[in-house]
């Protein structure tokens, strides 16, 4: 019973395309690729030849990637154009923490949650509630209830431009007493965790904590 090969090179008229299997394990792709070139190794030499590499749904690292074209270069004549896969790219850290902005009032019996970062652009009415498992920032008054970090996060923080909630939450610490949060200040305040104590600063000095919790990594 013929096995199949796990490795099909095309011909077109930009060069060679590399069709990997994308079923077999790695190292097995690597070995045939290798006996692939050396046993044609006579039959490909002379001008440069572009190589198109299809990885099918297969994804591969950097690391990954480099070994295959280690191997294809190994031919001196052959040059790797491309190296692609179908499957979908996996979301970024980046792409992960963009902040999604809501316009609008959350009232009375009306919750917003959202998994990552929220800014809201707009007031939290007494009853209506926004949770988040990232940080919270609301462009407007607070005087509903604000749960950042709910599934744990204890660097998440909260931020309002006016903050009187009737609750507030970061991560399991509960709020003081509503009244404690009342503030004149004109400027935009936070609400974050030291110590597993939840306090309260204004927002320009939130570089300066997050500094603290990032010592290692500069300014």
């Amino acid at each position: 019973m013929s096995v199949k090969s796990a490795i099909t090179i095309k011909g077109t008229k930009e060069g060679l395309v590399f069709l990997l299997d994308d079923q077999c394990d790695f190292v097995s792709l690597l070995d045939e690729l290798h006996r692939k070139l050396d046993k044609h190794e006579q039959q490909l030499s002379g001008p440069i030849v572009h190589v198109f590499v299809k990885l099918g749904s297969r994804r591969l690292n950097e690391e990954d990637k480099e070994r295959i074209r280690s191997a294809i270069r190994r031919q001196g004549n052959f040059l790797v154009q491309s190296i692609e896969s179908d499957a979908a790219p996996e979301e970024t850290e980046a792409a992960k923490n963009v902040i999604k902005t809501v316009t609008g009032i959350v009232r009375s019996g009306q919750t917003i949650r959202h998994e990552g970062d929220l800014l809201l652009l707009g007031d939290v009415n007494p009853g209506g509630t926004v949770l988040c498992t990232g940080d919270i920032y609301i462009m407007g008054a607070l005087r509903g209830t604000a749960h950042a970090g709910c599934e744990g996060n204890e660097k998440a923080i909260i931020a309002a431009s006016l903050m009187t909630p009737t609750q507030l939450r970061i991560a399991e610490v509960i709020s003081r007493p509503p009244e404690e949060w009342a503030s004149a200040e004109p400027s935009m305040e936070y609400a974050y965790l030291r110590d597993g104590v939840m306090e309260i600063d204004k927002l320009t000095h939130l570089h300066q904590w997050r500094r603290e919790l990032m010592p290692f990594k500069g300014v």
